[in-house]
């Protein structure tokens, strides 16, 4: 048994994203196509823009591929995505895209020690008891896409350029705008 042939693959970032809106039907710009509100999300894998079109990521194809043959061989699956919201979301997309339904056990490792990773192999969960920490950054994911796309494609149409705002970054970007206004607008003062 200690001689069992384990197969170890990897994810590198998000191998599966919301499709564009363009996969629901909505081409272009336009104001009168807003809000974008899917009735049911499209997952596909990793695309990258080729001009005015979104193609499948080929690293990304390959990589699926490979994952999709290590699940069809396994005969148990652990994941090991990073702990947290991201790392079982990442890991679930890549799952349900590659159609698996075996059962899978969660090594939940926060530190790099060899004594951490021994004790976590020992004490491996059910998957299914971090379902909600999926429903968690799924719904994240889309209020992010809904938000993001909705809000680009409307300040793009207003002011006839594009200007990406999403939810993390507009706000981020905010921040630094007005520390650099403070710093250019400060005015030494003397004080005692």
């Amino acid at each position: 048994d200690v001689y069992k042939r384990q197969l170890v693959t990897w994810a590198f970032g998000h191998l599966v994203q919301l499709a564009m809106p363009e996969a629901y039907g909505y081409t272009g710009f336009r104001r009168e196509n807003l809000p974008i509100l899917p009735q049911e999300f499209k997952f596909v894998p990793r695309q990258i823009r080729e001009g005015k079109e979104y193609k499948p990521d080929p690293g990304v194809l390959k990589q699926l591929k490979i994952i999709r043959e290590v699940f069809a061989q396994s005969d148990r699956i652990i994941v090991a995505t990073d702990a947290g919201r991201e790392g079982e979301l990442i890991f679930r997309l890549v799952y349900h895209k590659a159609g698996c339904r075996k059962p899978f056990e969660r090594l939940w490792i926060s530190s790099m020690e060899d004594v951490a990773i021994k004790e976590s192999f020992e004490n491996l969960r059910s998957g299914t008891e971090y379902d909600a920490l999926y429903e968690a950054a799924l719904c994240r994911e889309r209020a992010d896409w809904i938000v993001g796309i909705n809000a680009t494609r409307l300040f793009s149409t207003l002011y006839g350029q594009t200007l990406n705002v999403g939810r993390v970054m507009t706000p981020t970007l905010a921040m630094a705008v007005m520390r650099e206004a403070a710093i250019s607008a400060f005015k030494p003062e003397l004080f005692y």
